[in-house]
């Protein structure tokens, strides 16, 4: 499972960012990773990647959710259409001027026609769950049953009658899209429209199925495994395709939300972890062998003699799993030297002696 980075952070900019810098921020990403300018592998993904921020922080509304929820408020409102149809006219007050429209300038990344006519995709879904700390040492595998929009079974997705099919749609010659143009001034803009006839489909069904009325989907229930890695912190981990399906196009992402359990001996720090270890006076003064608890078992540690308060003992890679890397981090145990609040009369006299002893 992948983290989907913060779209602010994605954009290079801050929360209280004025929309006008984003505006030029984003415009600067745009033109440094679009394919056409850039040949490296990775262009293509950084300019979905900032062009899907760029969408949703341009939209008021869509960035006020953002800002309130994070990923999973939007992803949980909004298909991937939805965030891009919504922003195109921000889209194409960058790039329309003097080009192609917003369309010609995604084309050839986004499929033909740029977002408004792409493969529909289905809503990403969210799925929240909390882990303990044994479960970060050594990672879980979860098995969930989840309520999401599956294919029919009955058409197999085709919307169709058992024994039909679908027709292409005349409006738009089975392309799922309409273009228009217009002119101004010396420029002409290139607007791509999903055709109203088919709803972007490119063909029709003429006898709907009866069991989910010619959507070709319909509610159900699909058991989902997957892996929660070693390491894991809090946060929206993304499980590709197991979100809502689309027959004919994409499915959506499921938004695994991880909690993790405060713990009752350990706190963490990243990949570190903190652990307090009581003694006595006594023992701090003479050196003693201790057993301390580890997440897996327990260890033996040694605490010298003349050990001061808050004195920190390291247990090498007896932490966490550092994930997406190799090796562990560390265990720090704190030496908590207890003070009596009450003393014997035997015991006032044996410590005025040991003080004595120093005098």
């Amino acid at each position: 499972m992948a983290a989907k980075r913060d779209y602010y952070e994605v954009l290079g900019v801050s929360k209280d960012t004025p929309i006008n810098e984003i505006k030029s921020q984003y415009r600067k990403l745009a033109l440094k990773f679009h394919p056409d300018r850039n040949k490296s592998e990775e262009a293509a993904e950084h300019f979905k990647e900032i062009s899907e921020a760029y969408a949703v922080i341009s939209d008021p509304e869509k960035r006020k959710i953002y800002d309130q929820y994070g990923h999973a408020g939007v992803d949980g409102k909004y298909s991937r259409d939805d965030i891009f149809q919504g922003a195109s006219a921000n889209f194409n007050d960058i790039f329309g001027r003097g080009g192609g429209g917003f369309d010609s300038i995604f084309e050839s990344i986004f499929g033909r026609g740029g977002f408004g006519a792409q493969q529909q995709r289905g809503s990403d879904l969210l799925y929240e769950t909390s882990i303990t700390l044994e479960d970060v040492l050594s990672g879980k595998r979860m098995e969930i049953d989840l309520k999401k929009t599956i294919e029919c079974n009955t058409c197999n997705g085709s919307g169709c009658k058992p024994g039909t099919s679908q027709k292409t749609c005349t409006s738009c010659n089975g392309q799922g899209q309409v273009r228009k143009s217009r002119s101004m001034g010396f420029a002409s803009f290139v607007t791509v429209e999903p055709c109203s006839s088919c709803r972007g489909k490119g063909s029709i069904v003429e006898t709907p199925c009866s069991e989910c009325k010619g959507n070709g989907k319909t509610k159900g229930t699909k058991k989902i495994t997957f892996e929660i890695p070693p390491g894991v912190d809090n946060g929206d981990y993304t499980i590709p395709n197991e979100g809502d399906e689309i027959p004919g196009g994409m499915n959506g992402d499921l938004i695994v939300r991880i909690r993790v359990q405060p713990h009752q001996n350990f706190k963490r720090d990243g990949a570190d972890l903190f652990y307090d270890q009581d003694i006595s006076m006594i023992d701090a003064t003479l050196g003693k062998e201790v057993t301390v608890p580890i997440l897996n078992g327990s260890e033996k540690i040694k605490i010298e003699s003349g050990s001061q308060p808050n004195t920190i003992i390291k247990m090498k890679g007896k932490g966490l799993p550092r994930m997406n890397s190799r090796g562990r981090g560390d265990q720090y145990v704190r030496i908590v030297v207890n003070i009596p609040k009450k003393l014997s009369k035997h015991q006032k006299n044996l410590l005025e002696e040991f003080q004595t002893s120093f005098e």
